[in-house]
């Protein structure tokens, strides 16, 4: 009776292994995302004043975005869009926001905490991140290859790309491909299209 009792246990953990090992092992597979290159590294501070590298971002898949505070017009935009990506991970230790002012003179720690606040950042990974100007414009145009500067003739006098970056755990920049097959680099920030794709991708790179 002992050794029926064995048997019939062994037989239930070899079919439990047949069914869960390729499920732990697809867990692990890497997904259909282009590995587009390295995030360019970053040191700036944050909205508590805090010093935030692209180390602080490892382990986690997180999106970054170009901006500033007093924008009037595509900034709120996306910031909207970055605020559909912290409600769909909300609470997910493992998803991250960075998003990169291109104002750093006027936008202090201080101001873009009253801007987080305001605009209903909670995430605790969000972090909203100044520095130098010459710093952060060639992070954004050298490192991203996303273009940022100033230009006194347009409304906020600054300009810069709508399009956000998707970075996986090990600190590389990840995209989908077109429908040609060639990668699309960043997602649009703008448009609901663009920000569903990005809500799809993370998830991909999240179960990775």
């Amino acid at each position: 009776m002992k050794n029926k009792s064995y048997i019939g246990i062994s037989f239930i953990v070899l079919i439990f292994g047949i069914w869960a090992v390729p499920k732990i092992v697809a867990r692990f597979q890497k997904s259909d995302l282009v590995e587009i290159g390295p995030v360019p590294h970053f040191e700036l501070t944050d909205q508590d004043g805090k010093k935030i590298s692209d180390k602080d971002y490892l382990g986690k898949v997180y999106v970054v975005e170009f901006f500033f505070s007093t924008c009037p017009s595509i900034c709120p935009i996306m910031n909207q869009s970055m605020l559909k990506l912290q409600d769909e991970y909300y609470g997910n230790p493992q998803f991250g926001l960075a998003s990169i002012t291109i104002d750093p003179v006027h936008d202090t720690p201080q101001v873009l905490k009253a801007h987080a606040e305001e605009l209903g950042a909670k995430h605790y990974n969000w972090h909203f991140l100044t520095g130098d100007k010459e710093y952060t414009f060639n992070l954004a145009q050298k490192g991203f290859n996303l273009y940022a500067g100033e230009n006194s003739k347009v409304a906020g006098g600054f300009e810069h790309s709508g399009q956000f970056a998707l970075v996986d755990k090990d600190g590389n920049i990840r995209s989908r491909k077109d429908a040609y097959g060639n990668p699309i680099t960043y997602y649009d920030g703008l448009e609901e299209a663009g920000v569903k794709a990005i809500k799809e991708d993370i998830k991909k790179l999240l179960a990775e």
